[in-house]
């Protein structure tokens, strides 16, 4: 997408649905957390036992992005969605009702297949059907659906409704928003926008090819360690400003809140500026102050709410902006491959530089956590500097 182009305003109803479906794909994502106490006792498990739950979901996750593309030519885009969060909805209904923990895990794996699909095909047609404002807003609304999962969870606990309650009520959600994506599966069908000829949702390329393109694996690691780094500073920073620097827990967690309350905020105000910069300059500019946010919370003599809330406003556009751009870096003809295999990435990155964090406090100490965020910050922006001199070249120059 040229950084000058015109963006058609799309359609309301159409719009509408994709904001429901990105609100639907975040509802469940957070409220393992806060059913987690009463789960276990449910069930008498360990603590350790939440890695696993986590572990078979992001697995069907995983798998999901990598068959994405093949979903997206095998069905309707409108049928895929409906699919997939009625599989979402099948998985919270057996949390909700399985009196089992291996079927619990079980119903993880519904949850990881229909959301992993959900989340690649959503990607790829606002990636090609809408513009990068709508995309920035778009992930915003998966943050309000992400928020609106644990408050839900916790009102019901709250008033002594049980956790298996809170599950049953998600259920009924997915569920009627599943059957609301399948009523109205053609409206994906038709022009994005009034007057604009629909655009090809489904990839022309196989797979191979797009595995043999540099630039796919460019934009696969470049999401591998922007959510790594995302996710690590929200998991980790509570436990190294308590812990490894003294802060009372009351602050910590004011300053943790603020990192993410940054990012929802960062994905809103982005959705005005990035039609103006264009999406290739706001990674650039957000990749570098990355690195500056992730610079001030290295030194401890810094107030964290420095580095923490200028980490988040940097990293809040990026998977969206990324989203948007992989069209024209990668090519329309595999561009639903790859969209698939970034959230794949994504998933492993979730995974994979957390725990590593982990075994660096295990092994050397909590001081060397936010450091070590740092090294993935530069990291991250030096893989995206080669992706962007490689791919954005002739779209910076119109």
């Amino acid at each position: 997408m040229s950084v000058s182009s015109p963006v058609p305003r799309p359609r309301p109803a159409l719009l509408t649905l994709a904001y429901l479906a990105f609100v639907s794909l975040g509802l469940p994502d957070a409220v393992l957390g806060v059913a987690w106490p009463s789960l276990r006792t449910t069930f008498g498990l360990s603590q350790a036992t939440m890695g696993a739950i986590l572990g078979t979901a992001a697995v069907a996750y995983f798998i999901s992005g990598l068959l994405a593309g093949r979903l997206m030519r095998a069905m309707n885009l409108g049928l895929l969605l409906a699919l997939s969060t009625g599989s979402v909805a099948l998985g919270l209904t057996g949390y909700s009702t399985v009196p089992l923990f291996a079927l619990f895990l079980a119903a993880a794996c519904f949850i990881g297949f229909g959301s992993g699909a959900i989340d690649s095909a959503l990607n790829n047609y606002a990636a090609q059907n809408f513009g990068p404002k709508h995309m920035s807003w778009l992930h915003a609304a998966y943050s309000v659906g992400a928020a609106m999962g644990p408050v839900l969870m916790t009102a019901l606990l709250a008033r002594g409704a049980g956790w298996r309650t809170g599950y049953a009520v998600l259920a009924v959600t997915l569920g009627t928003l599943a059957l609301s994506f399948l009523v109205m599966r053609r409206l994906w069908d038709a022009p994005s926008a009034p007057g604009e000829e629909p655009r090809a949702e489904v990839p022309t390329a196989s797979a191979m090819e797009a595995v043999r393109r540099p630039r796919v694996w460019l934009q696969i690691l470049t999401f591998f360690f922007y959510t790594g780094l995302e996710v690590t500073a929200g998991q980790w920073s509570f436990t190294v400003l308590t812990e490894g620097r003294g802060l009372h827990t009351a602050a910590a967690g004011t300053f943790v809140s603020l990192y993410w309350g940054s990012l929802l905020a960062g994905r809103v105000l982005s959705g005005f500026v990035v039609e103006h910069l264009g999406p290739v300059r706001m990674l650039r500019g957000s990749t570098a102050l990355a690195v500056a946010g992730a610079v001030l919370f290295a030194i401890p003599s810094v107030p964290p709410a420095l580095g923490l809330v200028l980490l988040g406003l940097a990293l809040a556009p990026i998977f969206p902006a990324l989203m948007s751009v992989t069209p024209g870096r990668v090519g329309l003809d595999v561009s639903a491959h790859a969209v698939g295999f970034q959230v794949s990435a994504a998933t492993t990155g979730v995974a994979a530089i957390p725990s590593l964090a982990g075994i660096i406090a295990e092994r050397w100490g909590l001081q060397f956590i936010a450091p070590y965020m740092l090294g993935v910050a530069v990291v991250l922006l030096g893989v995206h500097g080669v992706l962007s001199a490689v791919a954005d070249r002739p779209q910076l120059s119109r």
